[in-house]
């Protein structure tokens, strides 16, 4: 019997006890990690190579979307199922358009977690139920558009979460590794492609687009 190695990536301790807990009773499954952010699920994605990474989005530093999205430009054969409360378009659609494979709603029956991972691990797309049916009317109805977070670079988006969490830009610049000056070019960079004035408005628009979440 092939196992289904899966790393387990959500910044809360016992949400991430509770769902290895239900994993280990599956035969076929394996829990080879756990991680509490997104950095960190990049570097133990690299080391243990996992077949499925199931990741909360609402993690700080990097959330779950922008940490599916850089996973599947490593070239790997790693399959994302974002976990999460979020049923809203927005969220389904970046998480797909990130190269996840899986949305699976925090609400689910349990028995719809085994489901997902095997469906994913034989390498099918598995939506849950409540969702499948919004995604499939978003993209008939937007064919071709493009979202909001288009105009912004991968590392933009990183410090305009950074930003919306409440991070100073000394603070961002020591996390990312780069100047306070870079960090402040980026921020005015960010205001002028998103045609916002202030931090109020930019920490709305992230909430709004899922860089951060109501879940924390």
């Amino acid at each position: 019997m092939t196992l289904i190695r899966v790393l387990i990536a959500d910044d809360h301790t016992l949400v991430r006890a509770g769902i290895r807990g239900l994993l280990q009773r599956l035969p076929d499954v394996e829990v080879v990690g756990e991680a509490g952010e997104g950095h960190e699920v990049l570097r133990l994605a690299e080391v243990l190579q996992p077949d499925i990474v199931l990741m909360d989005i609402g993690m700080p530093g990097l959330n779950g979307l922008e940490a599916a999205a850089r996973l599947a430009t490593l070239g790997k054969s790693i399959r994302v199922i974002i976990l999460s409360m979020h049923n809203s378009e927005e969220y389904v659609i970046r998480a797909l358009r990130g190269g996840c494979v899986g949305y699976l709603l925090k609400g689910a029956a349990v028995s719809e977690l085994e489901v997902a991972v095997r469906a994913v691990g034989r390498g099918e797309v598995y939506l849950s139920p409540a969702v499948s049916k919004q995604v499939v009317d978003y993209v008939t109805r937007t064919a071709g558009a493009t979202g909001p977070l288009d105009a912004l670079t991968p590392r933009q988006r990183e410090i305009l979460q950074l930003v919306a969490e409440g991070n100073t830009s000394k603070e961002i610049a020591a996390r990312v590794g780069v100047s306070v000056k870079t960090v402040e070019a980026h921020r005015a960079q960010i205001m002028e492609r998103l045609d916002m004035h202030d931090l109020a408005g930019l920490v709305r628009f992230a909430v709004r687009v899922g860089l951060v979440t109501s879940e924390r």
